[in-house]
């Protein structure tokens, strides 16, 4: 039974990928009713990978999706920031907008240090074409922070002829994302960049053209980019009747409603209940926004299946092409398909015998045949597993 009657309102906040794919969902599957896609930034809804890859590259300016909204009547207002919520209504600094259905898409904002001051970040079109104008040849680059925003950047700012060095509190680079060894191979692939990767680098502040450590070094800059990680931009929720767990994310149920009647969410902001993974899971990548925004405005349509795909990710660095699917935690055994001395190399995690991630390193079969056996939660033959030369898909 469909969620939505043709006389109802539907406001999405969060113009990104989440919210434009909810808009489209609700276009293709023939409602008509009344759409309003809110964003704070100026720009209609963009593509935000290419902004540590091809933007700052000036391969290109801009990455808004070729779409009409106007056509496919969706009322779009930009420059438009979400400031709260009362019954039916969405308080932004621009007046009020009434609702009743209310998609929450507002994405994740960079986490900032401490009274730091002259640090960029790398979220926004607008902070990647500000930083495309300072790397230059010979502009020394400082990154705080080795996790996939800092290697991604690091290899565009090398390939502009800038000295850079990433500065990482941990002793491996991706820490939280994946275990120690299998990211010690990467500390070469810095080496082999020419970027200078500084472990156990403890950052206590950013100062005009130079990073304070915690030990009173000073690394000095011409510019400091800042990429340790997103909180969800949920802060303007606070008193709204909005159920947020401690991180800020937005809790959701299977089919992503929100406590908030009529409320639905989606992308960075929210985390729901995994019953493929046994716990409730957030994920802020690309392939989450897309699908998850589909699944809302496919559950507004009437749609009951539970929103439970498999986690998946990509990041290109250093004339690499890393990509995971799955998730890790709790698995009990740990297969290697190749070396990581090898060009090509990838990593399975098993949880009684069955494929729950898998981590590939220019492996892109691997990748894609992988997930498939995580959809299905498929019991592998370890040792066919682990030869690189036998296909996935073949070691059932």
């Amino acid at each position: 039974m469909a969620e939505l009657k043709s006389t109802d309102r539907v406001v999405v906040v969060g113009a990104g990928l989440a919210g434009a794919q909810c808009a489209l969902a609700l276009r293709e599957g023939g409602w008509q009713g009344s759409l309003t896609l809110v964003g704070a930034e100026p720009w209609a809804p963009y593509d935000r990978p290419p902004l540590s890859k091809d933007v700052l590259l000036g391969k290109t300016d801009s990455t808004v999706y070729e779409l009409d909204w106007q056509r496919l009547g969706v009322e779009l207002l930009t420059g438009r920031r979400a400031t709260g919520l009362a019954p039916g209504l969405l308080q932004t600094d621009a007046g009020e907008l009434a609702y009743d259905h209310l998609v929450l898409a507002t994405g994740a904002d960079p986490v900032r240090l401490p009274a730091a001051s002259g640090e960029r970040t790398l979220r926004t079109l607008a902070d990647s074409l500000a930083l495309r104008a300072e790397l230059r040849p010979g502009r020394h680059l400082v990154l705080v922070g080795a996790g996939w925003i800092g290697a991604e950047t690091a290899t565009a700012a090398r390939e502009l002829g800038c000295a850079v060095t990433v500065l990482e509190a941990a002793d491996a680079p991706l820490p939280g994302a994946l275990p120690a060894e299998l990211t010690a191979p990467m500390r070469e692939w810095y080496r082999a960049a020419g970027v200078e990767l500084r472990l156990g680098a403890r950052v206590a502040t950013v100062e005009p053209g130079a990073v304070l450590l915690a030990d009173g070094e000073r690394v000095v800059a011409d510019e400091v980019l800042v990429g340790v990680g997103a909180r969800p931009a949920t802060g303007w929720l606070a008193g709204s009747g909005v159920e947020l767990d401690p991180a800020g994310t937005v809790l959701a149920d299977q089919r992503l409603r929100t406590s908030l009647p009529g409320g639905w969410a989606a992308g960075d902001c929210v985390s729901y209940p995994s019953a493929r993974f046994g716990e409730r899971i957030s994920v802020q990548h690309w392939d989450h926004a897309l699908h998850s925004g589909r699944a809302v405005g496919a559950a507004l349509l009437g749609a009951q299946a539970p929103y439970d795909p498999v986690p998946y990710f990509w990041s290109e660095q250093f004339g690499r092409m890393v990509q995971y699917a799955g998730r890790h935690g709790g698995a009990d055994r740990l297969l290697w398909r190749g070396s990581p001395a090898d060009p090509a190399w990838s990593v399975l995690w098993l949880r009684e015998g069955a494929l729950v991630a898998v981590l590939a390193v220019d492996r892109p079969r691997d990748l894609a045949q992988g997930r498939r056996l995580i959809e299905r939660a498929v019991v592998l033959d370890p040792d066919r597993a682990a030869d690189p030369e036998v296909p996935l898909k073949s070691a059932l």
